[in-house]
């Protein structure tokens, strides 16, 4: 199974960067991981929070394929324990999903169109999370849920 994490803009911080780094080389003996990084909107700051949600929203769209199974990270969706969201990507797997895409917005969220295209959506936690630290937590829990998985000594009970 693929698995991609589609961002908007680049980690900016070194030790968050850094962290990333780490579970994103460790993804790679359990999954065939990519990161696909949609640059942030020039003179964004002239856009209304909305229309910059509608920008990128469609930037978003474009980088999605037709079969692709898309789950917003999402302060609105649904929260997980690790043992949870293991069975969540597991029954995934056994499913046969081809590419499991999770998305990680801009500063204010998805579009409507995003929603509408996403399958599931997921929240990390009730607190709020800077979005590049969203991306260094979540590739941490998915290289945990494959531990998990897979049986193998980094999940403590």
């Amino acid at each position: 199974m693929k698995v991609k994490l589609l961002v908007i803009g680049k980690t900016k911080s070194k030790f968050l960067l850094d962290g990333e780094n780490v579970f994103q080389e460790r993804l790679k003996h359990y999954c065939k991981f990519e990161e696909i990084v949609i640059p942030n909107l020039k003179k964004s700051n002239t856009l209304s929070k909305n229309k910059l949600k509608i920008k990128e929203g469609e930037l978003i769209i474009r980088n999605l394929g037709s079969i692709d199974k898309v789950i917003l990270l999402d302060n609105k969706g649904k929260g997980y324990s690790s043992i949870e969201f293991s069975n969540f990507l597991n029954e995934n797997i056994l499913h046969s999903t081809r590419c499991l895409v999770f998305v990680i917005g801009g500063a204010y969220g998805f579009s409507e169109k995003v929603y509408n295209r996403a399958d599931n959506k997921l929240s990390l936690s009730k607190m709020t999370f800077s979005h590049q630290m969203v991306r260094m937590i979540f590739k941490e829990q998915l290289y945990r849920a494959f531990t998990i998985i897979k049986g193998e000594k980094y999940h403590h009970k």
